[in-house]
């Protein structure tokens, strides 16, 4: 097999780089789940929360930005984990990564099917579904700059909204617009009313895990590295301004919901942005809604399955699954990765009709886990590489981008990033997830290593065999 038959195309620009990033990490989570964090968490809690979920994902960026500059390859931080943490670490990491997203393809695409049926409510669920499939394998197997291009506008169009929520929701605050159920304006104080932790300061902590998975998508930055237009300009500049755009976007919006919505009246039967609208007499706020929601589920279905392909090939290129999985068509797109993929998605949408409550709940749950568990491979990856990098004989100085803080930065995302994952121990919903996760990484370490065995056997026999002869 020729070294080019697997190569892919390096077509994105910092415009694309950029959005991308925003538009893989603004999606449901912040659309719908939100309201679910307000009612647990109160709303200093929630906000409290963010902001912590919110520096974690950036001192994990940080340690990305130094690998992805110095290593800028597709399907990255498995790459990563695979050269300076273990060959069954890398494995593992790729597979949990393709996984996430493949089990969010499939929710994915059920739900935008669900939102079609309220505009269309005679039409089956199915038939939308089945449409946006096509679109979106459509969009990703045309080229690279295709899917960058069409990822960018889905982005805009979210961007665009939660600029609105933020600006209408704030002049709603301040009595500049009137917001039904109030006398006056409402200023903060639904903030403190009932104390700053109504439920009680466990609850920011429990809540941790929902907020690590609202923030995930934002680590897609490394998966693209490898198609990226001057990588060594492109991903500092998109890493750098991770915190801004996670504080104006989440934090800002949040902020604006729990001025406005009693934390007790938020939760998961209504976007808590409908509510606001609607609230403030917005004209079709609640389609116009269901609009942006369904263009955040067809960006992250986008982003998904253009994620899990680049895993599939990051793999095959290795040579841990077979390398025609890795071969590009002529526009530099892997099209076996790609309807691999696609039937994973489709797969896990069946496993949700199916066996909606066995093989689709474990799925979930180690899909919800599996994110914070590539954050701490990234940053181990980045605390052995910078070991590494010194004993070959370079100098710090000698790195384009440098994790500013070593090792304190990197041993930090590590931690706090465990401890997501820990911490849901105390959460009865949260619980089962953390029960399915450590089987199931056992499981990729055993067939990982269950194949190189067989490898060494198999070699061995042939050796034996050629000595006979």
């Amino acid at each position: 097999m020729e070294k080019t038959d697997t190569k892919l195309e390096r077509k994105m620009t910092s415009r694309h780089l950029f959005m991308i990033s925003l538009g893989g990490v603004i999606g449901t989570g912040l659309f719908l789940s939100s309201g679910y964090t307000i009612h647990e968490a109160g709303p200093i809690g929630t906000i409290l929360a963010y902001a912590i979920g919110a520096v974690v994902v950036y001192l994990v960026m940080l340690c990305l930005g130094e690998l992805s500059v110095a290593m800028p390859e597709t399907g990255s931080f498995h790459v990563y984990a695979d050269r300076y943490i273990g060959h069954g670490t890398g494995f593992t990491v790729a597979i949990l990564y393709w996984l996430t997203w493949t089990v969010a393809l499939g929710s994915e695409f059920t739900a935008a099917g669900l939102i079609m049926t309220k505009w269309f409510p005679h039409s089956p669920t199915w038939i939308w579904s089945v449409l946006f499939m096509v679109v979106i394998f459509t969009s990703n197997a045309m080229s690279v700059k295709f899917f960058a291009n069409t990822e960018f506008w889905f982005s805009s169009i979210k961007v665009v909204a939660i600029i609105a929520f933020i600006i209408l929701g704030a002049c709603a605050m301040f009595g500049v617009l009137h917001m039904k159920g109030y006398q006056h304006a409402p200023m903060f104080s639904n903030l403190f009313k009932d104390g700053l932790f109504p439920n009680g300061f466990k609850a920011v902590f429990t809540t941790m895990l929902t907020v690590n998975f609202a923030f995930s998508g934002t680590e897609l930055i490394g998966v693209t590295a490898g198609e990226t237009k001057n990588p060594q300009t492109t991903l500092p500049r998109a890493i750098h301004t991770t915190l801004f755009r996670l504080i104006i976007f989440f934090i800002g919006s949040i902020t604006v919901m729990s001025a406005l919505i009693p934390w007790q009246k938020a939760g998961v039967n209504q976007s808590p942005f409908v509510l606001v609208f609607n609230s403030i007499g917005l004209p079709f706020a609640g389609d116009l809604m269901n609009f942006v929601v369904l263009t955040a589920i067809l960006s992250a279905a986008n982003s998904g399955l253009y994620a899990s392909t680049r895993m599939l090939w990051s793999l095959a290129n290795q040579g841990t699954i077979p390398i025609k999985i890795a071969k590009t068509n002529q526009h530099g797109i892997p099209m076996l990765a790609l309807c691999l993929s696609m039937i994973g998605g489709i797969l896990a949408l069946a496993s949700s009709v199916v066996a909606a409550s066995t093989v689709y709940l474990v799925l979930v749950s180690i899909s919800g886990l599996a994110v914070v568990i590539v954050w701490m491979a990234i940053a181990l990856s980045e605390i052995n590489f910078r070991k590494q990098w010194l004993k070959d004989g370079h100098t710090v100085a000698e790195l384009k981008f440098k994790t500013p803080w070593y090792p304190v930065i990197p041993w930090t995302a590590f931690i706090m990033s465990l401890l997501s994952c820990v911490l849901i121990i105390f959460d009865p919903t949260q619980r089962p997830a953390l029960f399915y996760m450590i089987p199931f990484i056992a499981l990729c370490y055993a067939v990982y290593y269950g194949k190189v065995a067989w490898k060494k056997h198999r070699l061995a026999i042939e050796k034996t065999s050629d000595q006979h002869n």
